[in-house]
Order: structure tokens, then sequence, then C-alpha cells
């Protein structure tokens, strides 16, 4: 995929704030008016989207402010006096005005805008006419996953299917934004291809909207969609890596369990991503933030490979032949091993773990959707036939679960354990109604920490069109 940030003239969403920068013409800048002229103009387009996926508020810090460090199996990390700021987002106590909550907001909202100058302006492109179709569907299926995004944290938001000369208007309600996402990724599932050649790997496909889809239904508790859609995707030629490490490793990159993953390779000028390095163990890959909790320790059964697999510990020499050695004895002793490049394979063009992709969707979650939907459809030999596939990787025994609600629990831990540290926690604690319960010793709060606040300036620059999140 070609790695190019472009940046057109970007239409100031009244959701937004005002900051300076996005005020200053950057070099190579270009007018939306003197662009999309070609088909080239398309493509620059269409990857400044791709290039959001990796950028600092999609997938570093205010990413894990919303997604991470909320749940139980996330701590700030790194040393107790580095970035404490960051504490409000463990303890709830963050409010209408902090940076995170508003830094993930306008980041969303630049990426939604982005999405809509293709696909409102490459229709009118002389170009291959299959190419065009195909880049407004790559468009419409990534709104898609930053509307799920923004929904799942915010709740109901304004919905903008195009472009608009008045961004001033209420909120949706949570069920039309599920409509919106679930009718952009049935229409982009329609057209685009299952795989793309090796020069194009990272552009989305018809399975991962369709993926994505079955999730956005688990969602809804739309059990029936779920279950036939992630049947679907199941149908696709995808499986299992059976080695849990090669998964998140450069070397397993879209490989067979890759349904929607980031590609993050660094290639000059622009950087990779630093999704990887905020996250590397102090002072000596990264800066050792985002770490895992002892709440993920336990959770793990015994003779479960992912706890060492998923948990990086000082002193330990990694299968790659790295010794874990950080280098500020104040700091966090664990770290996340999901996003561990290996430092022969650094590049010293950029800082490190750059290159780390960042898997949004594999093949195992979508075992887990159809095995969650199934039960809930009293379908219980295909939720365990699915959940003991994920089991078996993992060197485990398959379940002892028989009743619904045996298996209802055994799935929903089978996500934590699978998934964990990579964003999904928090947010399936929510969808679970499991929040009450597990994050109460954090200081979470019913009806209130269910959603993030609206951040104060877009409640201010709205003039009283848009609501607050209840408890703010």
């Amino acid at each position: 995929m070609k790695k190019i940030i472009l940046s057109i003239a970007l239409f100031s969403l009244a959701a937004s704030c005002k900051d300076d920068y996005l005020d200053i013409k950057q070099e190579g800048y270009t007018e939306a008016s003197a662009f999309f002229k070609t088909q080239e103009d398309a493509m620059q387009a269409t990857n400044a989207i791709y290039s959001f996926l990796r950028s600092w508020d999609n997938s570093a810090f205010p990413y894990q402010f919303v997604f991470g460090v909320p749940a139980d199996d996330v701590v700030k990390g790194s040393n107790p006096g580095d970035a404490s700021f960051i504490n409000v987002y463990d303890n709830f106590t963050y409010t209408v005005s902090d940076e995170g909550v508003r830094g993930y907001w306008i980041g969303q909202w630049q990426a939604v805008n982005s999405c809509n100058q293709v696909i409102t302006n490459v229709p009118k492109i002389d170009m291959d006419s299959a190419l065009r179709t195909r880049l407004v569907a790559e468009a419409k299926m990534l709104r898609a996953y930053i509307y799920f995004n923004l929904v799942r944290i915010y709740g109901g938001v304004p919905i903008f299917d195009g472009l608009r000369s008045n961004y001033k208007i209420p909120r949706n309600s949570v069920e039309e934004v599920y409509n919106f996402i679930i009718s952009d990724l049935t229409s982009a599932a329609e057209i685009l291809p299952q795989t793309y050649p090796a020069s194009e790997l990272g552009r989305v496909t018809k399975g991962a909207a369709l993926g994505l889809l079955s999730k956005v239904y688990l969602y809804k508790k739309d059990w029936k969609k779920a279950y036939d859609t992630s049947n679907q995707v199941m149908s696709m030629g995808y499986d299992l890596d059976p080695d849990f490490n090669h998964v998140f490793r450069p070397a397993g990159e879209f490989g067979k369990e890759s349904v929607f993953e980031v590609n993050c390779d660094c290639i000059p000028p622009f950087k990779g991503s630093q999704y990887a390095e905020v996250q590397g163990v102090r002072d000596q890959f990264g800066w050792g933030f985002f770490t895992p909790s002892s709440a993920l320790e336990s959770a793990f059964e015994p003779g479960d490979i992912r706890k060492e697999l998923t948990i990086l510990r000082n002193g330990e020499t990694t299968p790659e032949g790295d010794l874990i050695a950080m280098g500020d004895a104040q700091s966090v002793t664990t770290y996340n091993q999901k996003v561990y490049v290996p430092k022969a394979l650094n590049k010293s063009a950029c800082g490190y773990g750059s290159i780390q992709n960042i898997r949004i969707l594999r093949f195992a979650e979508i075992l887990l959707i159809n095995a969650e939907a199934a039960n809930e459809l009293g379908n219980t030999a295909a939720a365990i036939t699915n959940l003991d596939r994920v089991r078996t990787r993992a060197k485990l025994a398959g379940t002892t679960a028989s009743t619904q609600g045996a298996l209802r629990t055994a799935i929903w831990n089978e996500r934590r354990v699978e998934l964990a540290m990579e964003g999904d926690r928090f947010v399936d604690l929510v969808r679970t109604g499991q929040a009450a319960t597990v994050l109460a010793p954090y200081g979470f709060k019913v009806g209130k920490n269910e959603l993030f606040p609206i951040p104060f300036d877009a409640i201010t620059e709205s003039a009283g069109v848009f609501t607050q999140n209840p408890g703010y």
C-alpha cells in the first residue's frame, strides 16, 4: 500500500475545536477545489485515510486513553511520575476538558471528513471506473469503522453522509448511527475484492467489511445476523495461525488470520506508527506505557500459552533472542508482548517498533463472535466448536461449559484472554453489562462511565445543538 499522507482542505466540523495547527497552511497543502482531478488524486486521497489509521490520535495516546486504560487488563505503565495525567482514565475521573477525550474526538472527525471527501469527490473524476467504484467502497468501509469507534466511546453522534456547508447539527441516536454503519458496510462488502496483490496489502477487503459487520451485529445483539455474517467470513478461506506468537510478529503480518490489519511499514519520509513505541519496554524499546495488569495475569488458565506470549517480562529472553532489560528501575516490569518487534527487525529510519502493524480484526475473533451469537441462538454445538478452535490453539482442553449461561461466561472469558490488550476489553465489559461489577473498584459509575463525555469545546462550538452525555 502506498504510504502517502495527503493534506487536503478539511472542512472544520462544528464538532471539532479550532486548533492552530488546523489553520496553518502546511507544505504540500492542496485546496480541495484544485484537487480531485485525476486518478492519482483519487488514490492519494484514499491513501490519506489509511495513513490516519496509524496516526498518533488513532493508535497511540488518545486511543489508549479511551479503549485501553479504562479496562481492567491495562494499567498506565511506565514509572509512577511519568504522565501521571493518564491515571484519570484508570480511575474514571476524566472530565469534559481532558486532552485524551478531546484528542480522540478531533482525530475521528478529521478522518470522517477525509472519507467524505473521497465518497463525494472521487465519483466525479474521469478515471478507471472499476477503481473509482472500489475506492469509494474502501472509504465507506473505513468511515464505518471510524463511526463504530465513535458510537462505542461517545454514544450517538452526528451523521455526516457527505460534505456539508453546515456541520452544526444535533447528535443522531445510537440506533441511527448503527444503521448508518451497517449501510456503509453492506454497500462496501458488495464491491470490495476478497484479496489484493502484494503491493496493496492493507487495503480493506470484502472479508474485512463482513467481519466488521458481524461485530457490529454483535454489539446490537442481533444474534441471527451476527451468526450468519460471521459464517460468511468463516467460509472465505481465513484460518487460525497455528503459532500464536507468529500472529503478532512482522513475519505474521497479513497472514491467514488477518481480517482487518493496518499496514505500518516504515517508508521514508513517513515514519510508520508509534503504536508499538509507546507500549514498548521502558528505556529499551519504547516508552513503557499501557501495560498488563495483575488482573489480566490472573485471568489466564493454567497451561494457556497465550499468557507468556501476551505478557513480556523484564529479564526474560524472547523466542527471537532479545534479552528484555528495561532501563528505568522505577518502571513497571511487564509489558505488552503483542507489540514487541525484535531488535534485529527495527529500521533505523524510523522509531522503535514503527513497522508493527495494528491488528484490528483477527479470525480468532470471528470465531468467538460466531460462538457467542450461536450460543444466544441456542446452537450449543456450534458455540462449543468454535470456542474450542480458539482454545486448542492456546493448548487448552475443550470447554467444560454446556449450558447457555455457562457458555456465555466461557466465551466472554475467552475473548478477554485471546484479545488481551487489543483494545476490546473496556467496550466488551460495557457491551455485556459486566462493567458495573468488574470496574466498580476502579471508580466506574453506572449510568455515566459507559460513555465518555463530549469534549467541552465541541459542546461550546455547537451553540446549543449538542447535548452532553449523562453525568458530565
